[in-house]
């Protein structure tokens, strides 16, 4: 896979601008600057108005909008004052064609497919809002104006159409292509997969115009797929050469000045348990007996902080990106693989630069005691997974999976072992203690996608938490309670980073429990509101049952987003009442941050001030997302490219949707979703019947509803638009 140079052929702007571009850019100034008021001669300057005819144009606009209500004058000063129905936000498009807009406020509007004007996903919009509906539905809008365009590029596969071509985006939410004149290719050749600017689209009747930016490569290849389809949603796999050349002048050798106010436990058992295709590790643990009952065990996370300092290159290329992005064939890391897979990364026998929480426990894993502290290790094993839990099953963990992998210690020491079990057992009291105090178990099963030297996907391998995973989860999850208490607790107060879960939404909730009440279960529920202990029994009464997967993703669905903000909120999902993120430095940017306020407030030195810290949440949260919609949607692509090796081949799956169109399925052992389509029921003619969520034959009386236990046929899988048909055996 290769990428061609880039496109760099711009386009001058016009010399006379017109009237729609230019109010667009009046409203878009004007309405940054909040309650500010500019006079007309300070508004042209800032646009670069020079030529008379345009500042006089530009005066006619300021009056007119004034007038309109859309700006507000006091003598010859203009400020940004929308109407009472006027509001303004940001658009996410569905790829049929409609979209929803959330205000500043954070109040959401509907906008049909008809009345979305030349509005692209993402782009921040100003609407009109129509009338309140009276039966409770969401009011709905109409797009004035395009104020700024979200996303000056998109990514898609690119045509030749004779004299020009064509950019079909891969997010389909732009269900738009993009013209492309001829003179604009870049060297883009039919099929390929590129990056395209979306210059201008002033017309709903036409299509947006733009320019190849980028060739990513042939469509052709399975690894150039995966890297468009991130690209396609705001990833970028380049990091800029500044920050590149800052990560390979940073120095591997830790000299004394490094080791100052650091605690050395590198004459400790210190380990690490990752999975077997691990790129990075970043933390690690001890354990030691304290006699008495007692135990120390220590969390050592990597020390990104070292060698990331604020402001520099690095510091800005990590918080643009604002987290790794895990796709299914490759990591995007947040960090240099300089920093992220060697001086950071906690390999054995190695010294690395760490900072510790280090806790000391009873024998029920009461805390006694702990300390948070810049740390020196030196790890004396790697273990994966599954060597751990062959450990705590009492098996050999030389015979486990992943043993004789490469960088992986084989044959773990016998204090290694001990330390397992010893944890384990103390993991075993800080999950019963979770959960008594409101923790949901989301015991979410995963696939891991197999794939040959090629990218071409071989197997699909479900894949369930055991206890080596729930032991490492543990540990974390009281570091990340423990560092959020103590910054909380700090004297003078100071702002903090805390991952925050808000309760559910009533709706949501009130959504949930007619869902699975058509797979036979029954959730108790007063207007919306749940307890967690609710939610962990609708867990377990589907545990081991077909339709396990489908019951807690639809749990799963109801929650609200977790998110980073500077108020501590708490966190539902977990039970906590204080949470952080610490752990991860290497991979989250919102745990460098918290590493630094750590940093602070040891050198009683002070932090970020809330604003700060409030802007820089909003930002990673959105990061996060973006990430996290990268890899679910790269495991999708494969998911679909394997079925398309199968088109024909029977499956057992579990019905886990009904609509008017027809059922949706997921297939037990692959947890694979596709769609039998209510044309394919040829038997009869079904009515969809929305209350019981089900389908009923009009002649026959034949019901499909969810939960029913089916065999089907795969019919079709496009990698394209990452869809599934299927046809009942």
């Amino acid at each position: 896979m290769s990428r061609k140079k880039q496109n760099n052929k711009g386009r001058s702007a016009p010399s006379n601008w017109s009237r729609s571009f230019l109010q667009k850019r009046v409203l878009s100034l004007l309405s940054n600057h909040g309650r500010r008021t500019f006079r007309a001669k300070e508004i042209a300057k800032k646009l670069d108005i020079k030529e008379r005819a345009e500042y006089q144009l530009c005066r006619d606009i300021l009056e007119d909008l004034a007038k309109e209500g859309k700006l507000a004058k006091d003598g010859n000063r203009f400020g940004f004052r929308p109407a009472a129905n006027i509001r303004q936000g940001v658009i996410r498009a569905h790829a049929d064609g409609f979209g929803f807009v959330t205000d500043d406020e954070g109040e959401e509007y509907f906008v049909g497919s008809r009345r979305m004007g030349v509005a692209l996903d993402g782009d921040r919009v100003e609407i009109g809002l129509d009338a309140p509906a009276k039966d409770g539905r969401r009011r709905e809008a109409q797009i004035l104006s395009v104020i700024e365009r979200g996303r000056p590029t998109t990514v898609g596969t690119f045509h030749r159409h004779g004299h020009f071509g064509s950019v079909r985006p891969d997010d389909r939410r732009l269900n738009r292509d993009v013209y492309v004149a001829k003179d604009d290719w870049g060297g883009a050749s039919e099929g390929d997969k590129v990056m395209v600017s979306i210059d201008r689209y002033e017309n709903p009747k036409s299509t947006p115009e733009g320019r190849v930016l980028t060739v990513i490569g042939s469509s052709k290849d399975p690894a150039t797929r995966v890297l468009a389809l991130a690209m396609s949603v705001g990833i970028d796999a380049d990091f800029p050469e500044e920050a590149l050349a800052e990560a390979e002048a940073a120095s591997a050798k830790i000299v004394a000045k490094d080791l100052k106010g650091r605690e050395d436990f590198r004459d400790h058992t210190v380990f690490t348990i990752d999975p077997i295709d691990a790129r990075d590790f970043d933390d690690a643990l001890h354990w030691k007996d304290l006699g008495n009952g007692r135990v120390e065990v220590g969390v050592h996370i990597a020390d990104v902080g070292h060698y990331v300092r604020p402001g520099s290159e690095l510091d800005k290329a990590g918080y643009v990106r604002g987290t790794s992005t895990y796709l299914v064939d490759r990591v995007i890391p947040m960090l240099p693989h300089r920093l992220s897979g060697d001086l950071c990364s906690l390999r054995p026998n190695e010294d690395r630069l760490t900072y510790s929480c280090v806790f000391e426990l009873d024998s029920n894993a009461k805390m006694l005691g702990y300390r948070i502290t810049p740390s020196v290790i030196h790890s004396k094993a790697r273990l994966t997974y599954e060597q751990a839990q062959a450990v705590i099953d009492g098996e050999d963990p030389t015979k486990a999976y992943g043993a004789d992998a490469p960088g992986v210690t084989k044959a773990p020491p016998a204090e290694v072992r001990a330390g397992i079990l010893s944890m384990w057992d103390l993991a075993g009291h800080l999950i019963r203690r979770r959960f008594k105090n409101g923790s949901i178990d989301f015991d979410l099963p995963e696939v891991r996608v197999v794939l040959d030297e090629n990218g071409i996907v071989t197997d699909l391998i479900r894949k369930d938490r055991i206890a080596a995973n729930r032991l490492i989860e543990e540990f974390m999850l009281l570091a990340n309670q423990t560092v959020a208490r103590h910054i909380i607790k700090a004297k003078p107060k100071r702002a903090g980073v805390y991952r925050t879960h808000d309760d559910p939404d009533q709706e949501r909730i009130k959504q949930l429990v007619a869902y699975v009440r058509g797979f036979g279960y029954s959730v108790e529920s007063k207007d919306g509101s749940i307890e967690p202990a609710e939610l962990n029994r609708l867990m377990r009464s589907a545990e081991g049952k077909p339709e396990q997967p489908v019951i807690q993703q639809a749990a799963l669905r109801a929650m609200s987003k977790a998110k980073y903000s500077p108020e501590e909120k708490g966190h539902f999902g977990l039970g906590f009442k204080h949470y952080s993120h610490f752990t991860s430095p290497i991979r989250r940017f919102p745990d460098l941050i918290t590493h630094r306020i750590l940093r602070q407030l040891a050198a009683d030195q002070p932090g970020p001030d809330y604003a700060t810290l409030k802007g820089q949440c909003e930002h990673l949260s959105e990061r996060e997302r973006v990430a996290d919609e990268a890899q679910r949607e790269s495991v999708k692509l494969k998911k679909v490219e394997y079925m398309q090796q199968h088109v024909g081949d029977t499956f057992e799956g579990v019905i886990s949707g009904v609509t008017s169109f027809g059922l949706f399925v997921e297939l037990n052992k692959l947890l694979v979703d596709g769609l039998v389509h209510v044309r394919e029921l040829s038997d009869d003619y079904y009515e969809y019947d929305e209350l019981a969520y089900m389908l009923v034959g009009r002649n026959s009386g034949r019901r499909f509803k969810l939960g029913d236990p089916v065999k089907v046929v795969v019919a079709s899988a496009n990698p394209e638009t990452r869809e599934i048909d299927f046809v009942f055996a």
